[in-house]
């Protein structure tokens, strides 16, 4: 195996070329927490998708790839900018993510994906009246594959551990909160907030240590770099077959954990799977 510095290297070389291919400017969530006021805010579901901007003329990744939609999957659909997630269903994240990826759509799969608009990033108005936009947008259109995902006002902590609770038993992820009043805004912030039984995050894969004991041969656990640079090991959450064949270097990886350790790290971080949502680049 190669030294732990080397890999380190690796890695910023990849993430340095990765910063050069511009996304589009989204609205970032942050965690939701037992205690925060719920005035004001919307509850919908949070999809286990694709994320997806519509600039108006095609659909474009979070990274800023342009994703190859069948023409007819696009069209009727209006030029104002949307932000959405191409889903397939609950639990079908690998198939949507699959048939996103490859440069001739298939058009068996995309004729099972529908995309659920959830924001219209070029809208000054706030959400609670963007909510009637994006209706009023879906009402006008003839295309029958987007939608706006639904919203409801939220109200008590507890009303929203029911829901979540519905959600989860029937294979979603979690929730989504938006405050009414707020603005679309690049970047993370607490005007939106993921509500879930556990937290997750993104890292680059860095490294690989080999395993021990059983696992002799194979992935011991995977090292990986946050956008700030820190770097930590995920050892649980893999499969045989991926401790076999682990997540190359370079690769953008979803993990989950439970809070932060003293230090800032995440506390119990496993492996949840590869984020392999991107386009692949023409040849």
């Amino acid at each position: 195996m190669k030294s732990r510095q080397g890999l380190a290297i690796i890695g910023l070389w990849i993430m340095a070329g990765w910063c050069l291919a511009q996304g589009p400017a989204l609205q970032l969530a942050q965690s939701y927490e037992k205690g925060m006021a719920l005035q004001g805010y919307w509850v919908s579901e949070k999809l286990d998708g694709v994320r997806a901007y519509w600039n108006g003329e095609q659909l474009i990744s979070k990274g800023g790839h342009v994703i190859k939609a069948p023409a007819w999957f696009v069209r009727g659909y209006p030029d104002t900018p949307m932000d959405g997630e191409l889903w397939m269903g609950h639990g079908r994240f690998a198939e949507v993510s699959a048939a996103v990826r490859r440069l001739q759509p298939n058009a068996k799969e995309w004729r099972q994906i529908r995309y659920k608009v959830f924001d219209l990033p070029a809208s000054d108005a706030p959400f609670s009246q963007r909510i009637q936009q994006m209706k009023a947008l879906a009402s006008a259109s003839n295309a029958y594959t987007f939608s706006v995902i639904e919203q409801q006002p939220a109200s008590s902590h507890a009303a929203l551990l029911q829901r979540l609770d519905k959600v989860m038993a029937a294979g979603g992820e979690g929730l989504m909160l938006h405050h009414g009043d707020s603005l679309y805004q690049a970047g993370r912030s607490d005007a939106i907030l993921k509500v879930k039984t556990y937290q997750d995050a993104e890292a680059v894969v860095v490294g690989h240590t080999e395993g021990k004991g059983k696992y002799r041969g194979m992935l011991g656990a995977l090292v990986v770099q946050r956008d700030d640079g820190r770097q930590f090991r995920l050892g649980t959450g893999f499969t045989d077959k991926q401790r076999k064949t682990p997540p190359p270097l370079g690769a953008t990886v979803t993990y989950k954990y439970f809070g932060k350790t003293v230090t800032g790290l995440p506390r119990f971080a496993s492996f949840l799977r590869i984020r392999n949502d991107e386009p692949l680049a023409e040849p």
